[in-house]
């Protein structure tokens, strides 16, 4: 199979279509603010890097070792709030972010690719009887798999059926009740 992109010929020796993993099964969802995610968490680590170089130098120049300890604790507070807490924060609220969704139907398994801390792909692998659904909705939680949360966009399945299997909406009591009503109804 080779493609033309942009006068550069590229092959692709895999015999799989790009939404089948081998590992994981089928692609069901694509999250659309992976690279976002990633981007902001890169800058945010990388700043905290660059203050943690820069802090020795900036104390060596600013001359806050004469002035008065209260000074340099508020100095030390600030920069150590920015360096240490805003990269916490931020994993902690894009931690549960699924950049991808694998579905494997033989198994019934789902296989959720999310960011660790280092900002490597971190594989999920979960039932679908492992889903849980909050009784009062969270702001970055759409589900618990077993017992990690996790946040999707409903409106990114390409096929809603896919979402459904997920929540476990398809094995509703009230659908079952229906289905026995229109059986009922035929006889």
């Amino acid at each position: 199979q080779v493609k033309s992109f942009q006068g550069v010929a590229v092959r692709s020796l895999g015999t799989s279509s790009p939404h089948e993993h081998p590992e994981h099964g089928r692609l069901v969802y694509k999250g659309n603010l992976a690279k976002a995610v990633l981007g902001v968490k890169f800058f945010s680590y990388s700043t905290s890097m660059f203050n943690l170089f820069m802090m020795p130098y900036i104390m060596f120049k600013s001359g806050l070792g004469v002035e008065s300890l209260l000074i340099q604790a508020a100095f030390y507070g600030l920069i150590g709030f920015f360096t240490f807490v805003t990269p916490v924060t931020l994993h902690v609220l894009t931690k549960g972010y699924v950049v991808r969704l694998y579905y494997k139907d033989e198994m019934d398994t789902y296989t959720a690719i999310t960011y660790n801390a280092i900002l490597a792909e971190k594989a999920t692998v979960f039932h679908q009887k492992d889903v849980k659904i909050p009784d009062i909705t969270k702001m970055f939680t759409t589900f618990y798999a077993k017992t990690k949360s996790m946040l999707v966009n409903p409106t990114l399945f390409p096929d809603p059926r896919d979402y459904d299997h997920l929540m476990g909406y398809d094995k509703s009591p009230f659908l079952k009740l229906e289905e026995i009503k229109e059986a009922d109804e035929i006889k």
